[in-house]
């Protein structure tokens, strides 16, 4: 049977000072928001109250020093200066003490430290400038990480956000996304090439199966030896991977023949390579679980641990003096599911889905609104724009959108013909009819007026084989629907393509009858807070818990905060 409090071992005694033992649900809850400060549940006539201010006296039996200065006096002088001085009969026996837990102290201090961050917390890149140059501004002036969602955008446009993120951020942190590019090769040397010239110290690696040359040599661009011996790689990546080969490599030194090839063309020279081989590919590593856009709908709590254990296994074969690190992403919409990342050991948190309902978001009101009404089974997979010859699949919303259903028929004709003339002339109609909504040789023209300025090399591959001018003109409507969705186009709201993971329905559902219900309140930094301190504020719930002290629900219940009340809590 439990036991009662009276038949509890207390920690310590409490003697008040100003203030009398606190009772009832409200103030146990008030103690534990206050983040910054330690505290004390009290056992007074068998039930729980709240000790604020006061004398304690911690150790079972008030056997260890008193909270008077320790190094005045020896630990005997010290217990029985406070016994003499105060009566049991005085004070209250203490049934549980938790430290406090501020926001800042979750997660890696070397992650923090390394990115020059207050807060473990990063804004993970979306496609097409979803994650936007306002929203990265908005990160990195909170001490924060904001990357830059730089894929399915041409290398001007991700250079004029760069022009406006680099200006209004001087030198508060930021990164930006570089995405594998299997099918544009081109693209993904531009980007790095642009990283490297524009002096981006930090990309977001995503979408990755093999590593490529581009990003090999963006890691090791300017790797050099200071005086002391210390090897310093100004470029940092962060690795988003689901899969543990794919991590394997990330956490391994680049591949020999990359880093050859790279001095061959002059890029590095073969001192550098020598230093190449002493350093990870990415010294940090996010392990991606059920997320939204590309996803192995891995869950977190098998995930993470597996990518930490991978992590120390490869740290200790290498022998890196850096220390390599794991963070989380991927399902993290609640304080409790950033609580339960960092006490699984996440150097930090990353979010995605849920900050694309925010107003800093590059996309557009209507897209808001339906993320801002999503659950979480309102997601189903469709095949990836970038990806799509190979089946690779994205999450993305179904309800309101017919988006999934229609990419994944294109899919199928796709897999089933060699080539837009194999395709029945009534299945090409209703192609035409329902999905395209012009004729398919309109579509191949804007295609190729598209990869004309983009990629050329598209065009000349799809002229000598039929297939591949399939895929691309399939790709046409996978890459408009995620471009009509941002721009809010009325017509095609049917067509939308808005990536997303049950994170989303997670956090509409701990938000629901808040003031962030509404998707106008939604601010990416309010959040982001939200979520940092009610996760502080539950590793506190849970370090009463562990000392056998039960909670009502009404105590140990987080709630959406205003500004001014986070920073009450902070206070």
């Amino acid at each position: 049977m439990p036991q009662s409090l009276n038949e509890r071992a207390c920690i310590g005694w409490w003697w008040p000072k100003d203030r009398p033992p606190l009772f009832g649900d409200a103030e146990v809850y008030r103690s534990l928001q206050r983040v910054s400060e330690p505290i004390l549940l009290l056992n007074v006539d068998g039930k729980v109250a709240i000790g604020e201010g006061g004398h304690t006296v911690l150790g079972r039996d008030s056997r260890i020093e008193s909270s008077q200065n320790p190094h005045e006096r020896t630990k005997d002088e010290s217990l029985d200066a406070a016994a003499a001085s105060r009566s049991r009969s005085d004070g209250y026996p203490i049934l549980a003490y938790v430290a406090p837990c501020r926001p800042e102290n979750l997660g890696d201090p070397g992650f923090r430290e390394d990115y020059r961050l207050r807060y473990a917390y990063v804004a993970g890149s979306m496609a097409n400038g979803i994650t936007s140059a306002e929203m990265v501004e908005a990160m990195g002036r909170a001490g924060m990480l904001g990357s830059f969602g730089a894929a399915g955008l041409s290398p001007q446009d991700v250079e004029a956000a760069l022009d406006r993120i680099q200006a209004r951020l001087g030198n508060l942190p930021y990164a930006s996304n570089l995405i594998h590019s299997p099918n544009e090769p081109d693209l993904e040397n531009a980007l790095a090439d642009l990283y490297i010239r524009r002096k981006v110290r930090v990309v977001e690696a995503s979408a990755y199966i093999n590593l490529t040359l581009p990003l090999i040599r963006y890691r090791i661009h300017g790797i050099h030896r200071t005086p002391s011996g210390e090897i310093v790689t100004p470029n940092r990546v962060i690795a988003k991977v689901s899969r543990i080969e794919v991590a394997t490599r990330f956490f391994s030194p680049p591949p020999e023949k990359m880093v050859s090839q790279l001095v061959e063309q002059g890029h590095i020279t073969r001192d550098q390579a020598v230093l190449a081989a002493r350093i990870p590919v990415a010294q940090d590593l996010t392990a991606e679980a059920d997320s939204g856009g590309h996803t192995d709908n891995r869950p977190l709590v098998t995930v993470l641990p597996t990518m930490i254990a991978l992590k120390d296994a490869l740290q200790s074969k290498h022998g890196f003096t850096m220390p390599m690190r794991v963070g989380a992403g991927g399902g993290i919409g609640t304080p409790a599911a950033a609580a339960a990342a960092f006490s699984m050991g996440a150097a930090y948190v990353m979010v995605g889905s849920v900050h694309q309902a925010c107003v800093e978001s590059g996309t557009s009101d209507a897209v808001r609104d339906l993320l801002a009404k999503t659950e979480q089974a309102d997601l189903a997979m469709a095949p990836a724009a970038d990806m799509f010859e190979m089946g690779v699949k994205v999450q993305v919303i179904k309800r309101g959108t017919m988006f999934a259903m229609r990419a994944g028929k294109l899919y199928d004709h796709y897999r089933l013909a060699d080539s837009i003339d194999a395709i029945s002339k009534d299945q090409r109609a209703a192609l035409e009819r329902e999905i395209f909504q012009k004729p398919l040789n309109q579509v191949w023209e804007e295609t190729i007026a598209y990869f004309r300025k983009r990629d050329p090399a598209q065009i000349d591959r799809a002229r000598t084989s039929p297939k591949h001018q399939m895929a691309l003109v399939f790709r046409w409507y996978l890459g408009q629907a995620s471009r009509w969705a941002n721009r809010g186009e009325t017509t095609r709201r049917l067509d939308y393509q808005v990536w997303c993971g049950p994170s989303m329905g997670a956090f509409n559902e701990w938000v629901r009858g808040s003031f962030l219900e509404a998707r106008q309140e939604r601010k990416v930094v309010t959040v982001a807070m939200n979520l940092l301190v009610g996760a502080a504020i539950l590793t506190r719930v849970q370090g009463i818990k562990t000392q056998g002290i039960p909670l009502s629900p009404t105590a140990s219940r987080v709630t959406p905060l205003g500004v001014e009340e986070i920073q009450q809590c902070l206070a």
